[in-house]
């Protein structure tokens, strides 16, 4: 079951320059930041609400089959992801796989911010990446 739109992934090319303004822009330092190894990623939380705006900075290279640099390199930085959270990630995916929706990854991986994700390929959902995200 969906409980809520947990965050909205921003891509960005500098972790600290981006922390900076989003500082600014929100009047308040980030709540959380962290090191994802398993995404290749650096990441800052800001929360709004009863959501966050996550900022994803990439640790490693395009041709190295970084997801974030890719997605930086192609289309610049911005709007990454919608995330929402889930009660059951396993669960989840399998209603969603027998409904059609493709997954990027068949099995949850670490998240950030004591989670666990999948994503819902783009393709499945009219070119929005949608991660899955579940407390653990």
């Amino acid at each position: 079951m969906i409980k809520k739109i947990a965050h909205i992934g921003v891509a960005v090319r500098d972790l600290h320059s981006s922390d900076d303004l989003f500082s600014k822009l929100l009047g308040k330092p980030a709540a959380h930041s962290e090191y994802v190894q398993e995404q290749t990623a650096r990441l800052s939380f800001y929360p709004v609400g009863e959501s966050s705006i996550e900022l994803i900075e990439s640790a490693g290279k395009a041709e190295d089959g970084s997801s974030i640099a890719t997605f930086v390199e192609k289309r610049g930085e911005g709007i990454h992801h919608i995330c929402l959270e889930v009660d059951d990630i396993r669960a989840e995916m399998s209603r969603l796989k027998s409904l059609g929706f493709r997954f990027v990854e068949d099995v949850p991986s670490p998240g950030g911010d004591g989670t666990i994700v999948a994503f819902i390929h783009p393709k499945s959902a009219n070119g929005v990446l949608v991660e899955l995200s579940q407390r653990v």
